[in-house]
């Protein structure tokens, strides 16, 4: 898949920026706060509906009341995509092939993406709800299935603690009944998201230590332990659940709040058998945090059998030369990919081809060197 033009109309500093790309390489070159990032953040909209880190009124330029984002993507089919929000009624569209799409679901996974930024560190370094974030996202865009689960399984936990904050004030025969209805649905849902999640963790490992091992070599052996229900020696998920569930509702019911189910889960990475969070160095999380990116891209590609789209965001700031110099050499496999820079000459050691685009941004104007 590859993402051939982009138009931003009143897109952040892009007032009317019209932008084409290479089959390969993009390197989006320009100071800070020339807009780099913006473009990135436009095409992630595209492909996931929503930006990878604000709302939808903060894209919109200040002197604007609407903003509008356009794609040209090809692959086995040309799609056109357009996202278009406007501020007076507070929404945002989005139409694939001048069709409106109204359910987020409905595009996630169609043109899958894949984002290496700074905010990265919080996956190895931050909390457990971050590597859920991670891996949930992976699983959502190679699988339908998961992804609609997950999202009946979210609705069912908002939904159950309302009834549990209510019976934790006051018990009713009725509330008593509506709680055993969503406890249900989240056994249900639950025991299939640990299911899924348990079977990506076991493949994707081997993607992870392959792409450890372009970067790093033999000296590091990574992998990344699932720690959820205890159900070492029970083959029915559902049931160890149901039985979890069972134990702690009376707890549960006092504290108001849901305590047992997959969104209690955690992933633990580890190099060489010790717990990177908690001793490994700012160089090995980093290194870990860009692995388990292209270990993301080569799964997606090979599940999906779509090539995604790669988007490095000032990555290259934070490595080492060494390491630097491994990541762009591994990008050569990718095949199109969007990296910012702040100057491209100082990183001699990137690798361009003739096939490959330097894109200059100079008061949000594209200049092609």
């Amino acid at each position: 898949m590859i993402l051939s033009l982009m138009e931003l109309r009143n897109f952040r500093k892009h007032i009317n920026t019209n932008l084409r790309f290479s089959e390969g390489l993009n390197y989006i070159v320009g100071g800070n706060g020339i807009g780099k990032t913006t473009v990135l953040e436009a095409i992630y909209l595209m492909c996931s509906t929503k930006s990878f880190y604000a709302k939808d009124s903060e894209m919109l330029n200040f002197d604007a009341t609407e903003f509008e984002v356009k794609g040209l993507f090809n692959g086995i089919t040309t799609d056109k995509v357009r996202v278009y929000y406007n501020s007076a009624e507070a929404k945002k569209y989005y139409f694939l092939n001048d069709k409106i799409v109204n359910k987020s679901s409905d595009v996630i996974g169609k043109f899958p993406v894949v984002t290496l930024t700074p905010e990265d560190h919080s996956i190895t370094q931050g909390s457990p709800s971050e590597r859920r974030r991670f891996v949930d996202s992976v699983i959502s865009q190679s699988s339908k299935t998961y992804l609609n689960i997950l999202i009946d399984y979210n609705k069912t936990l908002k939904h159950r603690a309302v009834v549990l904050a209510k019976l934790s004030e006051r018990i009713t025969p009725s509330l008593l009944d509506e709680l055993d209805a969503w406890t249900e649905n989240l056994i249900n849902n639950g025991s299939e998201i640990i299911s899924h999640r348990k079977n990506f963790i076991g493949r994707f490992n081997e993607y992870l230590k392959q792409s450890y091992f372009r970067i790093m070599g033999n000296e590091e052996l990574p992998e990344i332990k699932y720690q959820t229900i205890d159900i070492e020696e029970r083959a029915d998920i559902k049931a160890r659940l149901k039985e979890l569930i069972n134990q702690n509702r009376e707890n549960e019911i006092r504290r108001g709040t849901n305590l047992i189910g997959p969104h209690r889960d955690d992933f633990i990475f580890e190099i060489n058998g010790i717990n990177l969070k908690t001793f490994g160095s700012q160089g090995q999380n980093k290194t870990f945090q860009t692995v388990l990116r292209f270990a993301e891209f080569f799964y997606l590609k090979d599940i999906t059998g779509i090539t995604p789209i790669f988007l490095l965001d000032d990555v290259f700031g934070e490595l080492d030369a060494f390491r630097a110099s491994k990541v762009s050499e591994y990008l050569k496999e990718v095949g199109q990919a969007f990296i910012t820079l702040t100057d491209f000459a100082n990183f001699k050691y990137l690798s361009k081809t003739e096939s490959d685009f330097v894109i200059k941004l100079q008061d949000g104007e594209p200049v092609y060197a």
